[in-house]
């Protein structure tokens, strides 16, 4: 699989995005002309734009493809591309620049304040991935907040930092410590003692513990609620391929719990893929166990299925996000995503939870 394949692409004019509308929560599928004959997707051959290079985190979307689910839907090709960022992702995703992006809440929602109209179609990560962390063996153990006053903090530079800086906040700790911005390398200067703590996702901590740390770590989902990993699309786009849309998330989904239920022969697959990964197998497989564990439930899965939105963890983002001024315009959190294009149907979907839980 090529690694980075964006540079084919000719991206749209910003003058042609300005045109994009910020609408409500999409109201309903596609026309019928958008579908293909017995609900096949019209749109065959689609483009999936990660958030990041690709690593155990995407095992979901590799498995699909790989294993013939998106075929089975009706696509003939689906090509999986590293991205360089989740801003990325949600501004190409709404140029229409690709099909579908992996991307995250709160750059959803920012990219949306900048005129921009990608949707988020399905929730793949339900829970927060940001944290705060530290070792046992250059801070002790770590189990409240309150135990980060007095020292020196650090995070790389995005939403991370303004996530890690909100859940300072609310703890109270913000104005007693010493916040600064660790760039990329906030990993290593943890690990070096540079840092006392840090703020990141749990494939930071994943990372400091297969370098032989002992970790302890305070979820900001406890504190901000949000969601993590999503697809996004352009709305446009969803409302005039309602098939294509559907059949895409019933594959993934299907994906989804194939690789939580094979999670070694997931990693396999993506090695296969993306050999230079063989170097860090371990890494990646658990990263993706946790990812898999500890992200992709919740009680809006269990009762409705994989990949359902609701609304308080968008309102949560939002208002956190824009306590910080991070908005360049008015954004409406209930109309960046939509629950339509989810089939009720599919097995894969419905039944995700007791599927994978068992």
């Amino acid at each position: 699989m090529t690694n980075a394949r964006c540079d084919r692409r000719r991206f749209l004019a910003a003058a042609g995005a300005a045109t994009a509308t910020v609408a409500g929560c999409i109201g309903g599928p596609g026309d019928e002309g958008s579908t293909g004959a017995d609900g096949e997707p019209a749109v065959t051959d689609v483009s999936l734009l990660l958030n990041w290079r690709i690593s155990g985190l995407h095992a979901p979307y590799v498995a699909a493809r790989e294993n013939g689910f998106y075929a089975d839907e009706g696509f003939e090709s689906v090509d999986i591309e590293s991205g360089d960022g989740s801003d990325f992702a949600a501004n190409q995703a709404g140029l229409g620049n690709v099909e579908f992006a992996i991307t995250s809440a709160d750059q959803l929602l920012n990219v949306n304040s900048r005129g921009l109209s990608p949707r988020c179609v399905a929730v793949v990560m339900q829970r927060n991935p940001n944290v705060v962390f530290a070792t046992r063996e250059g801070f002790g153990e770590l189990t409240d907040p309150g135990q980060l006053e007095g020292t020196t903090v650090g995070s790389g530079p995005g939403m991370v930092r303004q996530m890690t800086e909100a859940y300072l906040e609310h703890h109270g700790v913000l104005e007693s410590v010493d916040y600064v911005d660790a760039g990329f390398d906030t990993v290593q200067q943890l690990l070096g003692g540079d840092l006392d703590a840090a703020g990141g996702v749990f494939g930071d901590v994943v990372d400091a513990e297969q370098q032989g740390a002992t970790v302890d770590v305070l979820s900001i989902d406890e504190t901000i609620r949000s969601y993590g990993h999503l697809v996004a699309t352009d709305a446009d786009f969803a409302e005039s391929n309602e098939a294509t849309v559907r059949s895409f998330l019933r594959a993934t989904a299907r994906g989804a719990a194939w690789a939580s239920t094979n999670p070694a022969d997931a990693i396999d697959l993506l090695v296969d893929v993306q050999p230079e990964l063989e170097e860090v197998r371990e890494n990646q497989a658990d990263k993706w166990g946790r990812m898999h564990a500890e992200y992709m439930f919740s009680e809006t899965v269990r009762e409705r299925g994989w990949g359902y939105s609701e609304s308080g963890p968008w309102e949560t983002t939002y208002e956190t996000l824009a306590a910080a001024d991070v908005f360049e315009d008015d954004v409406d959190p209930e109309a960046v995503w939509t629950n339509d294009y989810l089939d009720d149907d599919s097995e894969h979907i419905a039944d995700y939870a007791a599927r994978v839980e068992s």
